[in-house]
This record gives C-alpha cells, structure tokens and sequence, in this order.
C-alpha cells in the first residue's frame, strides 16, 4: 500500500488535476483504493493551497465518472451484477438499508469516508434504476462535499490533516450529516408550513 501511495503521489503531482482524476475515477468505479485518494487530495493541497478548489473539482468529477460506470453495469446487468461482486449478506443488509431510507442511504455512503460500503449502494442504483440525474446530483454534491472537507482540513492543518482523518474522520463526517439532514428537515417543514399560509 505504501509503494502504491508513494506512485500515486507522483501521477498526481506530475499531471496534478487530471492524476486526481484519474485515480477518484479508479477509486470509485472497479478498483478499490481505501483512503489513498483523501490522501492524495490533502497531500496535493498542501502543496498547493491555491489550487484547493481545482482539486477538489477534479477528483470530484473523476469520482462521478467512475460511479457512474457502476451504476451503468448495475442498470445493464441486474441482480446477476449484484451476485457476482457481493456476498448474500451484504446485499440484503445493503437492501434494507436502500428500501428504508433510499437515495438518503446513497448520500450518506457518498459523503463518509473508508470503509463505509459506498459501492454497493452504486450499482443498486442502477439496479433499481433509479433516474440517471437525480443519481448524479446524489453522488456529486456527496463527493464533493466529501472532498471539500478533506482540502479545507488540508489548508487548515497541512499534512497533519491525514493522521485527523484517519483517526476522526467518521465522526466529523457524521456530524456534519446530522447537521444537513437537521437543515433539510426543517427546509422541508419550512415549505409545508409556508404553504399552508398561502392556502389560508
């Protein structure tokens, strides 16, 4: 995993947004690299802190892309898809969770970070086929809220931001989800609210 670290840092600095790219892209669509790529980001950060929001930008827009492969393979290949790359136990546990609480469940996933099971829940989208662009809003603004955090830690604590992440990413990420699903309950009861007043 090291030599691998060591080889990524130098694509990424050598081709800089495109080697981001590319590896969110690896990362997100038929090969898994656990935290190599927040590394990468919040490594090239500190080399950078001008170009935060490129990256950011760049590794979000890879990401999209190699989710959107899987959940192409997902929308074309069914269940047999689901079968081939996850054991009967992940899958119905992943089910329940996608019946329960659906694209909620695919944000979530989207936004935290290693070893959430993200991946899963990308080829049930196409499974399920669920619209193409509701899916890539989805994943988009969790990824990239995702990946914003991770350059924001990098500006504000160099490469110190690593060992944060490893050790309180999870709970940092999942606070910051309480936070939106907070907003977002009480936009949508906002609404309501205001629609009933211009129905009176």
């Amino acid at each position: 995993m090291e030599r691998f670290i060591v080889w990524a840092q130098g694509l990424a600095m050598t081709l800089g947004g495109p080697g981001l790219f590319a590896l969110a892209f690896l990362d997100s669509s038929f090969f898994s690299l656990p935290e190599i790529t927040d590394v990468i980001v919040i490594w090239m950060v500190t080399q950078h802190e001008s170009l935060m929001v490129y990256y950011v930008a760049m590794t979000t827009f890879g990401s999209v892309v190699g989710c959107l492969l899987v959940y192409a393979a997902g929308y074309r290949g069914g269940e047999a898809v689901l079968r081939n790359w996850f054991s009967a136990d992940k899958i119905t546990r992943a089910f329940e969770k996608f019946h329960r609480h659906g694209m909620l469940a695919l944000f979530v996933f989207a936004l935290l970070p290693p070893p959430a099971p993200f991946k899963i829940f990308v080829l049930m989208s196409g499974v399920a086929r669920i619209p193409w662009l509701g899916f890539l809003t989805v994943v988009g603004i969790g990824r990239g809220l995702r990946y914003s955090i991770a350059g924001i830690l990098a500006v504000r604590y160099g490469d110190q931001a690593i060992d944060f992440l490893r050790h309180f990413g999870k709970p940092v990420f999942s606070v910051l989800l309480l936070v939106f699903l907070v907003i977002g309950v009480g936009y949508i009861l906002w609404r309501r609210h205001s629609a009933r007043v211009l129905r009176t």
